[in-house]
């Protein structure tokens, strides 16, 4: 199956029309990929987090991640505006929080009984995978995202399976 620009699409730069949102979200539905929740402080001193799948590795020099941020976010400004964040990438056993923070709203972090608090008074999630402190490196609006780029200072890593997201759905490996 195959798609074509939808009549009267919108044309980048190269004035070439784009295909409909649906049909680019339905192809990239089939990318599977970790999932990770990325979780900062805000300005007033709220926990702030949300589940993010658009996450990679930039460069190993300077070691630097990239995750990317729907400007219509309600954690969008916040994180966005913070001094540094983490990411965690979840394991297998910890698609409820993925869950959870896929939704709007500070109620997320009730279900965790007094987070712990890293570098840039950052809440942390239980380990899964991995967990990156990152500094604030650069953040850049492409479309209705902004890319958040972050400067890994310190790492967590443990021997557990991947959570993945694929075709709008969560699966493991093997």
């Amino acid at each position: 199956m195959s798609s074509e620009p939808a009549a009267g699409a919108s044309s980048g730069q190269d004035g070439e029309a784009a295909v409909s949102a649906d049909d680019f979200r339905d192809a990239m539905s089939r990318w599977a990929s970790g999932v990770t929740i990325v979780t900062a402080t805000g300005p007033s001193g709220e926990p702030v987090g949300m589940t993010a799948s658009s996450f990679t590795a930039v460069s190993l020099a300077p070691p630097l991640v990239l995750v990317c941020v729907s400007v219509e976010a309600q954690s969008h400004d916040p994180l966005v505006g913070a001094p540094g964040f983490y990411v965690h990438v979840l394991s297998r056993e910890q698609e409820h929080l993925s869950r959870s923070f896929a939704t709007p709203g500070p109620e997320k972090f009730a279900e965790l009984e007094r987070p712990e608090v890293g570098r840039f008074d950052a809440p942390l999630l239980p380990v899964g995978v991995a967990r990156l402190a990152c500094a604030h490196h650069a953040a850049h609006r492409l479309g209705d995202h902004t890319v958040l780029a972050g400067r890994v200072v310190r790492t967590e890593v443990r021997d557990e399976p991947p959570l993945l997201y694929a075709a709008r759905d969560y699966h493991g490996l093997g």
